[in-house]
Formats: structure tokens, C-alpha cells, sequence
């Protein structure tokens, strides 16, 4: 393994650890896909500094027990937006059946 993939491995482990962000958001903070990210922590990881990959679990752990959350928030803020922005529109098309 090349160094700067462990370089880049531990980075993004120690980043997680610090910020507790998620891999979508960690990739997007290092400018690669989120399975280059996933592939550094789980499988890179281990070999290269394994009591820092045992605190990055706890946190992937916790982030894949609470995804079903995340994603059902994601969509009721989604329609509650889209519902927003409907509303005017709907206002409108009364206004002008009324007349």
C-alpha cells in the first residue's frame, strides 16, 4: 500500500473521530467518493493503526443505527419545502376562480 493512502486513511479516521461527521460528508470534506472513504476505514484502517480504527467503528456503528432517522427526516423536510412553495401557487389559482 502506497503511503499516501495510509497518509489519507488515518486523516480521514481521525477526522471522523473529531468531528463525528458522517462518510458522505467526510468524502465530501477530502474531495473522494464515499466508498474510497468507506474502503479507508474499514478495510485500510484495521492494518495500518487498529485502536484508532476500533474508535472510528463505534462511530460508523452509531451513524448506521440512526440512518433510518436521518433519511426519514430528510423527506418530511423535502415535502414540507415542496409544500411551501406550493402554497402561493394555490393561493393564486383561488384568487382568480373566485373572480
Amino acid at each position: 500500500m502506497h503511503d499516501y493512502i495510509k497518509e489519507r486513511a488515518v486523516n480521514i479516521a481521525r477526522y471522523i473521530t473529531e468531528t463525528r461527521n458522517t462518510v458522505r460528508m467526510t468524502a465530501k470534506a477530502f474531495g473522494v467518493s464515499k466508498s474510497t472513504v468507506h474502503k479507508d476505514l474499514t478495510e485500510r484502517l484495521p492494518e495500518i493503526n487498529p485502536q484508532l480504527y476500533e474508535e472510528v467503528k463505534k462511530i460508523l456503528e452509531h451513524h448506521k443505527s440512526v440512518r433510518h432517522l436521518r433519511g426519514g427526516e430528510a423527506t418530511k423536510i423535502k415535502y414540507k419545502k415542496k409544500n411551501q412553495e406550493e402554497q402561493p401557487a394555490l393561493a393564486a389559482t383561488r384568487k382568480a376562480a373566485k373572480r
